[in-house]
């Protein structure tokens, strides 16, 4: 369904019936009225309606129909269109699955669509609708509820986020041979793009919490610097989550080069052991008819304890070494 829900509100509380959107704006006229429509991925045909019911600014319909853009604040006329990124991670995947929210706020109406199954409104809209004192501040209360309720679904990945980067940490450090250098790219990767959606939050939320629009009663500026507050909190830990997956990316890349360092040693000292019975049979294979020991009956075991010997002196100070 493009029209997830259409309805009119007197002074806070839902006036009952559907309402179409054709004449919706005229409906509530009133002072203390206005209308909230929520659409879900419309297309340019099927948003016409609502375009010509509210006098939409046609590059705020442009952005809202491409849905690619990064969160924003921007005013047209007398309306605020808002660009919000909604998220939500996905554990297996080890991915964040992000969507798109593109307000459009009047004196009488509010508009939300709504690309992308992340953050979902529709709770939104009811826990809303319980709270008529909040309800009856107009379209402004129907912009804070969807950031809070956008902001809230920050925090689930959030967590998702550190809880592998936590495990990678293990990874890297363990004492069995591993190499999570592509885990921990893609987790920054992913941690880069999600800081980029939080951040750009901030200046928005600070701009609406100061009061700078006609549209935002006095009453709600609070809300939104609550809003505001908490987006900083989120922006500073995932900014830690960045800087922490670089530091565990340069530890992994230290930790490869020494284990690299240590199987290039074993190597050497294995080497080194079976160098010297290599040289020894050597001599004694080039066969001359005038060498040491070649007649006698000791020669062979003489000469293999002496390989022995000197194999086994080279074993043991390896060892002690490190090497082996």
């Amino acid at each position: 369904m493009v029209i997830i829900d259409c309805a009119i509100y007197d002074n806070g509380v839902r006036r009952p019936g559907d309402q179409p959107i054709v004449g919706a704006l005229d409906a509530a006229a009133d002072t203390d009225s206005f209308v909230w429509i929520g659409l879900f991925e419309p297309t340019a045909g099927e948003f016409g309606a609502v375009t010509d019911e509210f006098d939409l600014h046609e590059l705020a319909v442009e952005d809202a129909m491409k849905a690619h853009q990064r969160p924003k604040l921007e005013i047209f006329d007398d309306t605020l269109f808002v660009v919000l990124k909604s998220a939500r991670y996905k554990d297996l995947e080890e991915e964040i699955e992000f969507g798109e929210i593109l307000l459009f706020i009047g004196d009488h109406f509010a508009v939300v669509v709504r690309h992308g199954e992340a953050s979902g409104l529709t709770e939104a809209r009811r826990s809303l609708e319980r709270d008529p004192d909040l309800l009856r501040m107009g379209p402004s209360a129907v912009l804070h509820r969807v950031m809070d309720r956008v902001v809230d679904d920050y925090v689930p990945v959030v967590d998702g986020l550190g809880k592998d980067i936590q495990e990678v940490e293990k990874e890297v450090f363990s004492s069995e041979w591993r190499n999570p250098a592509e885990r921990i790219y893609f987790l920054k990767r992913e941690v880069l793009e999600f800081q980029q959606a939080v951040a750009s939050l901030i200046d928005p939320l600070n701009r609406l919490g100061r009061g700078f629009f006609a549209v935002i009663p006095e009453e709600m500026k609070e809300y939104f610097r609550d809003v505001y507050d908490h987006v900083l909190r989120l922006s500073d830990q995932v900014a830690a989550y960045r800087d922490l997956l670089t530091s565990v990316l340069e530890a992994n890349l230290t930790q490869v080069s020494v284990r690299q360092n240590e199987d290039m040693r074993k190597i050497s000292a294995w080497v080194a052991v079976a160098v010297v019975p290599t040289l020894i049979a050597g001599i004694f294979g080039m066969n001359f008819q005038r060498m040491p020991g070649v007649d006698a009956g000791w020669g062979f075991p003489v000469v293999v304890g002496i390989m022995a010997l000197v194999a086994g002196t080279l074993y043991g100070f390896f060892r002690r070494s490190g090497w082996l």
